[in-house]
Formats: structure tokens, C-alpha cells, sequence
């Protein structure tokens, strides 16, 4: 059996296993690399079943830039995308002996694990508020004194628009235009059925475009 150490020290980095996991930098996110071969991510993840600590680190570096936009996509918020960045590569290291190179690839395997993740993540952490949704409150740098004054008014507008709207229209719209969940996610998230998602969604924008229009 072997002994899981994890050492949290804070928010955004754990010491697991020797490896420390630790959201990506900004840089890392957007430089493109080629990624790592089928042959060599398989290996890695035999290995890391069989208790390997190198080829476990050699496997999060391959993959941690991947890994985290996908957590990332989802959630929108990078405090709560690095403590589930943690949990998915416990979650790896656990499962690496289940791995099945004939039924899909390390990275769709991983991918799999890294989107339940999140998504459990939206379940545990339910965002019905404005708040939740930082996106919405960020005010675009404007080149001009003016148009900074243009940025925030539009900004105030929509804000004032959405909070008129029923909470539910108003989740859905959220998590489907600023965390890019489809209706169906919305849906087991909010456990309604898609079909109810989409008239939500549908009768939300027929608000929105009547108040900003």
C-alpha cells in the first residue's frame, strides 16, 4: 500500500509525493509546446501505478498546463481551479492503475478526471450570485478617459439588467456564457431538465436585450 503524503501549505500549491502541484503561470498557459506522445504519457501513468514518484512528476509537468485550463474553463476562478488542480492529480495518482490504454488516451483519460472534477467543484459550490462571477465585474482598461467612462457605464447597466432577472435565468445565463457549460451540464448541475435550461436561458436574453435595447 502506499502511504498518500500530502502537505498543504496553502490555497494554491500542495506537496504530493515529492511533486509540487501548483497551478500554472500565466506564461506557461499561453506558450504552445509540443504535447507529450501517447507512448510516453501511457508509460508514465504504468509507472506511477506501480508507485513511482519520478515518472508521477514527469506525468504533472507533461500535463498540469492542460489539466488546469480545463479545470479552469469551467470554474472561471483560479482559487477554486487550484485546489481542485490538487484534488485531480490525487485523484491520478490513486486511479493511474485503472488506466486502460485500449479504451482511450492518458490525456482524454485525464482530461475526464480533471472535468468531473470541476464540475462536482460547481455542485459543492452553487454560484447564484453576481459576486461568483468576477468576469462581470472586471472593467475593461479603456485607451482613453472616455472610454473608460463608456466601459463602466455599459458594465453598470448590465449588472442593474441582471439582477432584475429571476436567480435561476440568471444562473443559467451565467454558467452558460461565462463558464461555457453546455445545457446539459447546466442541467445535472441545477438537476432540472435540459429542455427547462434552455427556456431559462431563452426568456433570460428576451430580458436582458429588452432592459440594454
Amino acid at each position: 500500500m502506499i502511504k498518500l503524503d500530502v502537505i498543504k501549505s496553502d490555497v494554491s500549491s500542495a506537496r504530493y509525493l515529492g511533486v509540487q502541484i501548483k497551478a500554472p503561470r500565466l506564461q506557461e498557459c499561453a506558450r504552445r509546446e509540443m504535447p507529450p506522445s501517447f507512448d510516453h504519457l501511457s508509460d508514465a501513468l504504468r509507472r506511477a501505478a506501480l508507485g513511482d514518484k519520478l515518472a508521477f512528476d514527469q506525468l504533472y509537468l507533461a500535463t498540469r498546463v492542460k489539466l488546469y485550463g480545463i479545470i479552469l474553463r469551467i470554474l472561471k476562478r483560479r482559487d477554486h481551479a487550484d485546489e481542485v488542480l490538487q484534488d485531480v492529480y490525487i485523484k491520478i495518482w490513486r486511479s493511474a492503475g485503472s488506466f486502460d490504454p485500449s479504451r482511450a488516451s492518458p490525456i482524454a483519460w485525464m482530461a475526464v478526471i480533471a472535468r468531473n472534477h470541476a464540475l462536482d467543484e460547481l455542485k459543492r459550490k452553487p454560484m447564484l450570485s453576481i459576486e461568483d462571477f468576477p468576469e462581470i465585474l472586471e472593467i475593461a482598461d479603456g485607451k482613453t478617459p472616455h472610454d473608460d467612462l463608456d466601459a463602466r457605464q455599459d458594465s453598470g447597466r448590465l449588472l442593474r439588467a441582471l439582477e432584475h432577472l429571476d436567480p435561476k435565468q440568471r444562473t443559467s445565463l451565467m454558467l452558460a456564457y461565462f463558464h461555457g457549460l453546455t445545457r446539459e451540464e447546466i442541467a445535472q448541475k441545477l438537476d432540472v431538465p435540459a429542455s427547462t435550461v434552455k427556456t431559462w436561458i431563452r426568456r433570460g436574453l428576451d430580458q436582458l436585450k429588452e432592459r440594454l435595447g
